[in-house]
């Protein structure tokens, strides 16, 4: 596999494409054998625009996560969020569901049998630092996002901060997770935080960031330093920036947990395939979801090594 190009002091990463359950395929974006993460952000999903007229969309069994926060972002469809917590909750464009696991928790996502033509999303992990990933789990969703406008521009800070606008949505490190949406043809300056490291990808629309051409199916790291970034499109747009302090903790990622050793990894599969149904010891049971749990794949023959945000093994 080559390098990927390097345009000035940012560098395109490729995506490809990954099955999410039977009827959905994702564009993953990060990890990437380049860049493992953007601040704490250290997963990221983009899936459509997909037309799920007559078909089922999003169809996620109960599966569990550790040391993360899961994070949806729609501009189209609809997803019905279940957890072991007991929380319950559809999620609209436009609005926020974040999971905490801490130590553990399983949920379900489902389109529901009556849904909108389109499917249209963010799928974002955001790693746990030591200090809170052994902690409690919980969930929240979030109806109202601090946004603002500037001419055919608007910037809605989801998770995060961003200048002047924070996100109500409870995170643990510092870090960015807005939306740019470019109603026409225009230029735009974005104001950074030079202490951030950034990377943007296009969710829909052909735009210009930073003097690099982007398209969907790429992410565009920005690297750290940068008091802004210059944005253009030539017509509709919609963008999605991803920052954060650099994570310095290594991470081992394997399946849907996140921890720092191999042993951290084989602990928590263990707990997931133990009791009836699957994990309800340490991660709980989804109720109401009439899918039976996933079970967890092999572990490799080999150990799992961790890794920092470079990619580099510790």
């Amino acid at each position: 596999m080559s390098t990927p190009p390097e345009i000035a002091d940012s560098v395109l990463l490729p995506g490809h494409d990954v099955p999410l359950g039977r009827y959905t395929t994702v564009r993953r974006l990060l990890p990437h054998r380049e860049r493992r993460m953007i601040g704490a952000w250290c997963f990221v999903d983009h899936f459509g625009p997909d037309d799920v007229s007559g078909r089922p969309g999003m169809q996620v069994p109960p599966h569990p996560h550790c040391g993360l926060q899961t994070v949806t972002w729609l501009v189209d469809g609809i997803i019905e969020h279940r957890d072991s917590l007991g929380s319950h909750q559809l999620i609209t464009p436009g609005r926020l569901n974040l999971m905490t696991s801490g130590h553990g928790i399983a949920h379900s996502e489902h389109t529901p049998p009556e849904h909108p033509d389109g499917m249209h999303g963010l799928q974002l992990w955001i790693a746990l630092p030591e200090d809170a990933r052994h902690g409690p789990a919980r969930f929240e969703h979030h109806a109202r996002l601090p946004s603002r406008q500037d001419g055919d521009v608007t910037v809605t800070v989801v998770v995060g901060r961003l200048g002047d606008l924070r996100s109500p949505a409870g995170v643990h490190s510092p870090l960015a997770g807005a939306e740019i949406v470019h109603d026409a043809a225009t230029s735009h300056t974005l104001d950074l935080d030079p202490a951030f490291e950034y990377g943007m990808l296009v969710m829909s629309g052909q735009a210009t960031v930073a003097g690099t051409p982007l398209a969907p199916g790429s992410l565009l790291y920005l690297g750290d330093g940068r008091d802004s970034v210059d944005l253009a499109t030539e017509g509709p747009a919609r963008l999605f920036l991803l920052g954060g302090e650099p994570f310095d903790e290594p991470l081992v990622m394997w399946w849907n947990f996140v921890g720092r050793s191999h042993d951290d990894i084989v602990r928590a599969r263990a707990q997931w395939m133990a009791g009836e149904p699957y994990g309800s010891e340490r991660f709980g049971i989804v109720d109401g979801c009439p899918a039976d749990p996933l079970p967890a794949p092999e572990l490799p023959t080999v150990r799992l090594r961790a890794r920092d945000r470079h990619g580099n093994m510790d």
